[in-house]
Formats: C-alpha cells, structure tokens, sequence
C-alpha cells in the first residue's frame, strides 16, 4: 500500500523498499538534530512523514519532544499525523504535556488532537504536564477543557491488578512538584481526596517515594498543604501503611510532627504486616521520632520492640521504650476457621494481625480487606462481619433507620456498631457476594425466580416502612451463605415517600430493569439491558416480558399486586389456574363467556392460538372426544375449548395420554406458552370476571 500523497515530497516518485528505509532514518535523525533544511529536503526526496522508529516514534512525535515549533509546524503541513502513537499508546499531544510548550500544544489542538487523549497506561497530556511540574501547561489545557479530576484508566487486567485511578494531583504529589500541586488545588479545584485503584490519595502518593535530600523540603510543603486542605489523613496504600508509617519511613521528624497535629490520626495504626508507626521507627533507628511517638501515647505493648533494640545495639532506645513501659509479651494465635468461604483467607489474616480494638471490633479498613465501596471485613467480638464507615453524623442517622429494620426479613440488619472519633462503624452480618458477583460466577446452577421473589419482597418491605430506595443497583442486593438475598443502601439514596408518591413509581421502573439483568444472567451493564436481551424461547419469557412492562407502565396492581404475578406462579400452578378457569365459567351463558375473551376493547390482544385444535397431539384430541362411555365431543379452536380440554384432560385422567405426553403441565405449557398470560390477562382486563385472575399460587 502506497503511503498518501501528503506524505510524500511534492511530486517525486515513491522509493523502493530500502531507499524508503534509509530515507526515513536519515529524516529521524535530520528531527532528532533540529535541521529544518535537512527535514525539508527528505521530505522531498520522498521520506515518509508518519515513519516509526524505535518504540514507535515518529518524526513529530521527536519534534514535540525538542521543543521546536517551527518543525513541528512544518511536518504537520507535510501530513504528519497527530494521532500517529508511539508503542506505548502516547501522541504527539501527549508528548507536548511532557515537554510543556503551549505554541505546540495550541497547535496541536488546532489540527485535531484530543484535549484528553490518554496513552495505554492512560496518561493525559495534563497528567503528563502535572508529573513533570509544567504550569504553563497546566494552564493552558484546564482553560482548553482539560479534565482536572480526571482518572487514570488502564486496561482490563491492568485494573484487575488495582493498577490506575491515578489524577493529575496525584502525579505531581508523587513527583514533589508543589508549585503544581498549588495550581492545581488552589486555580483548578483538585479533589485532594479522590483515591486510585489502590485506594490512595494525593497525601499518601505525596508520601510515598524518597527521591533523596533533593526534594525533602518539597515534601514537606505539599503535606502541610494538603492538610491545610482538608485531605483525608485515613487513606492507606496498598500495603495498609498510613500516612503517619510512611512518613516515619522517610524518617522526617517534620512530616511525623505535622500529622500527629492532626487529632484523625491513630497512632497506633498498623499496616498489613501488624507493624505500627513506632514499631518502624523502633526498626530503623530513629530515636527523635520514636521519642514522639512515646510523648503523644503511642503504645509499646505490642510487637517486639525491646528485642529489636536491643538487636540494633541502641541502649538510649532500650532505655525509652523501657521507661514508656515496653515489656514483651508473646501471642499465640487462636485456632480458628471463618464460617466464609470467600472471605476465609483475608479474615484469618485479620484475626492473626494485632490491630488496635475500636470497642469489640477489630478492623483493618485498607484495600486488600475491602468489600465494596466503604464497606470492609471486621471482627466483632470474634463474629465474621461487614463494616461500613461514615462520619458520626450520617451514622447515627443510618442507625436509627437499620434498627428500624430489624423484623424485616430481606432489608440487611444492622448487628452491632461502634464509634471513635468522628467515625461510626456500622457492622451487618458477613455476606459472600452481592447479586452482580452472583450473577457472573459461573458455578452453580441459577434460580432466577427464586432470586427475583428475594429481591420483590426486600422492596415491599422498604416501602412498607415509607421509603424508597432510588438506587436499585446490582451491588445492593448481598447474598449470604445460606443464598438468601438482602437490599441494602450503600449509596445512601434512600428518600421519604411521604408526599412523593412517585416515587414509588420510579423504583418499579428500576425495578424492571433490574428483572431484565437478572434474567438475562447480568451479561450486560443494568443500564444497557433490554426487552431484546431476553431469550423468547425460555419457558417464561411471557410472563417475564409481560412483568417487566407492567413495572414500567405504573400498573395500578402495584408492587403488592405484582408479587404475584404469573411469572412467580410454579408450572403447576399456571396450570391450575388455567383448568379451574373452566370450572368457574362453564354455567355461565354462552353470551357470558364470549364476551370474556372477545371484547376487544378490553384485551386489545388477538388470542395467539387461533388453530390449537391443529397443534395439540392429534391422537390426544381424538381419545378426549371421543371418550369411552360417554358421548362424543367436539372441541373448536375456541380459547374457553382450549381451558375446557385441559380441565376435562386432568379430571379424567387417560392412562394412554399420560404415557404420550407425560406431565400434562409441562405438556400444555410448552405446546401454548403464550396461553397463561393472556387468559391472565383477559381476565385481569374484564370488569365483568377480573375476580378470576385473582389466583393463590400456594408456592408464593
């Protein structure tokens, strides 16, 4: 394939294969030596404009990276691509980020770069300018529509492995670009509490790399400055090391001093490993910061602190930690197996590491012991549970509704809580999976009704207690052990119905969606399922279909109403529903039980089996019209026929059809599935005899 006109000098004669090789290496090396005359002849001579050389570099992409606008703008106006990517997923934008000049990276906007293009580890030309400290830059693409809080996306298995998430803010924390940092808070509205995929925030990534002596003092003014702004001191990294631990890692007595002003912190945290702040400063020596530590109540009854002093030769350590009254105490770890079994291996660890007791609760709330969103495993009074943390306020509140809730039996129950500080921790009985996890697990058999019958009860019950969920999610709906489902609220988008009526009508509507995603084996996103995803040929695909638009249309019936619909009832039920029809109608007046099924202005539906007679077994037909010891019958393709047939066939039990079709239930159903939902209807529709579609399903 021949490289585009564009590409090519003016009027000259593509070259042949290695001629074409050599050219474009000489005109990566004219780019790389800023020789404008040399580009411009290559160019001429028939050098490929969009040519890559190692890792994918093209000649613009080595323009941008020198910084020289004149060439940059001179391969662009010989064709070069700005969307042209390096190996790495990078751009020409991207790159001009990094090299921070704003004529290039206007003129890059102007032929068509994306402001938030992203390379395949998801860096931004603004993350880019933030991680090397460009201001200018920065400017320039937030007042060009750059996204400030923008995440750092990756791939798939990249995020599997919680990799990504990262912002701008965070990039230039992790980098000590404090003049960045600055712009981007104080100009730009960075949320200084945003987390990634790790669950870090911009204190913790300010915290985390010693780049040396360098830039200490840097560090230690974005810290203060991040805490001057409100940033969440809790946050944790990936190993369960908070801000206090990794600042005594740096071993900076400013950073360990300026925290502990913080009245958030809790000395006696412990990362994943059970080690605390002073046990780490006791590990590397550090008498000033472990003498803090000691002054502001750190406790030294745990770990091994004397025979680590001792190990390390340092008697001015010993001689502290003995006189804040360090002892050693060996631990014997319990034996004891979980009751979970997805949980098991994270809450063994949990109840083997030392973790400072928040009342009779045990806790570690970092990533690896994460459920879902402020959601972690805990320990209370030795019992398996799911701890949620909110600010005191919202907690109290929460807790006065889930005691509320207490005789529900699919609501989630609060079993006990506890307070410190400004935190309430809100424990609910453990559960194994919420209803997406379920849904996606691919062992085990899936009982959909059964779910579904769950899920319809749980809401009549919020209801019943005058509130409306708002948020009915996959993730809010946890299965327990034992497979029984529970709603929950971990949103906190539950609203008073009083005076709001509509409402109600809002979670029936979510509500069908939610029926359509769990049908449909949660294969697709909830908000991208549809009616079309449904399978016609599953065996209550009408009723379903016909359940899913009643909640959407703001049935009358209600969410009472269709708790019992068709679709809940079991095939035997359907079934008997259908017979006794005949049983209730049979005395009424042919007129009567015309009018039943024929007034179009009430069912505006067609019976969809207008020729049973033909599709029923024909041997069948024939021994049920012409019975033995009775008088012959004759059967038309009439539906109240159809119910007589089926009536006639179960009271008067033939031995020979019940060795040819078997289970007549099964039977009927499978040769008319459309039947149950439109005699169901017709019924339900007609003033005249809506009574008889009031069916007791007994399994329900």
């Amino acid at each position: 394939m021949e490289p585009p006109a564009d590409s090519l000098g003016r009027g000259s004669t593509p070259p042949s294969t290695k001629a074409a090789e050599a050219l474009n290496s000489k005109l990566h090396t004219a780019v790389k030596n800023r020789d404008k005359p040399a580009v411009l002849e290559l160019l001429e001579q028939g050098a490929d404009v969009n040519s890559k050389a190692g890792s994918g570099w093209t000649p613009l992409q080595s323009a941008v990276q020198a910084r020289q606008e004149d060439l940059v703008r001179l391969l662009l106006d010989r064709g070069a691509s700005v969307h042209a990517r390096k190996d790495n997923g990078g751009t020409a934008f991207t790159e001009a980020g990094i090299a921070g000049n704003v004529g290039i990276l206007e003129l890059l906007l102007e032929r068509g770069s994306d402001i938030n293009d992203r390379d395949i580890n998801g860096f931004t030309a603004f993350m880019e300018a933030a991680w090397y400290g460009k201001e200018e830059a920065l400017r320039f693409l937030y007042s060009r529509g750059a996204e400030v809080n923008l995440r750092r996306e990756t791939s798939e298995e990249k995020a599997k492995l919680h990799k990504g998430g990262a912002t701008a803010l965070m990039d230039a924390c992790r980098e000590r670009q404090f003049s960045a940092v600055k712009i981007l808070v104080q100009e730009m509205r960075a949320d200084v509490n945003i987390r990634d995929n790790r669950d870090r925030n911009a204190l913790i990534h300010a915290l985390k790399k010693d780049l040396g002596k360098k830039r200490y003092e840097s560090v230690v003014s974005i810290v203060r400055f991040l805490l001057e702004h409100g940033v969440d001191v809790k946050s944790k990294d990936e190993c369960g090391k908070t801000a206090l631990i990794l600042a005594v890692e740096l071993e900076s007595l400013e950073l360990v001093t300026a925290l502990l002003e913080k009245d958030e912190i809790d000395i006696d945290d412990a990362d994943e490993e059970g080690n605390t702040a002073l046990m780490v400063a006791v590990e590397k020596g550090d008498y000033e910061i472990a003498r803090l530590l000691c002054e502001k109540g750190a406790r030294t009854d745990r770990g091994n602190l004397l025979d680590v002093a001792r190990r390390n030769r340092s008697v001015s350590m010993e001689n502290l930690l003995c006189e804040h009254n360090a002892r050693f105490v060996p631990e014997t770890p319990r034996e004891w197996e979980p009751n979970s079994r997805r949980w098991r291996a994270q809450l063994k660890k949990l109840d083997q590491m030392y973790r400072p007791m928040i009342g009779k609760l045990k806790i570690f709330p970092y990533i690896q012991q994460k459920i879902q969103d402020d959601t972690y495993l805990g320990l209370h009074g030795g019992t398996e549970v799911a701890v949620r943390i909110t600010r005191s306020a919202e907690g109290n509140k929460e807790k006065e509704f889930l005691e509320g809730c207490s005789h529900c039996g699919h609501l989630l129950k609060l079993f006990q809580s506890e307070k410190k500080k400004d935190c309430m921790y809100l424990c609910f009985p453990l559960w194994e999976k919420n209803l997406q996890e379920h849904l996606q697990d691919p062992e085990g058999q899936k009982d959909y009704k059964g779910a579904l019958k769950m899920i319809f009860q749980a809401l009549r019950e919020l209801h019943s207690l005058r509130f409306a969920h708002q948020d009915l999610q996959p993730r809010n709906f946890v299965i327990d052990l034992g497979g029984k489902i529970y709603l929950a609220d971990f949103g906190n988008k539950r609203r008073s119905i009083e005076g709001q009526e509509e409402l109600i009508n809002s979670d029936l509507e979510a509500l069908g969606r939610l029926v359509l995603y769990v049908l449909t084996g949660g294969t697709k996103p909830l908000q991208q399922v549809g009616i079309k995803d449904l399978a016609p040929n599953s065996p209550d695909y009408m009723e379903a279909l016909d359940l899913v638009q009643s909640l959407s249309s703001r049935d009358e019936r209600g969410l009472e109403g269709l708790s019992k619909h068709p679709y809940f009832w079991s095939n035997q039920s359907r079934f008997n529903f259908l017979k006794t029809i005949w049983n209730e109608i049979k005395y009424y007046p042919k007129w009567k039980k015309k009018r039943i099924f024929q007034d179009s202005n009430v069912t505006k539906k067609t019976f969809p089996y207008p020729q049973w007679t033909r599709m029923i077994d024909k041997d069948v037909l024939h021994i049920m019209e012409n019975p033995r010891n009775a008088k012959p019958v004759k059967y038309t393709n009439d539906v109240i026929d159809l119910l007589r047939l089926m009536r006639n066939m179960d009271e008067h039990k033939d031995e020979w059809i019940s060795n040819k079709i078997g289970d007549y239930a099964e039977y009927f159903l499978r040769v008319f599935p459309k039947l149950t939902i439109y005699v169901y209807n017709s019924l339900r529709q007609n003033p005249m005899c809506s009574h008889l579609a009031d069916f007791q399903d007994p399994s329900l």
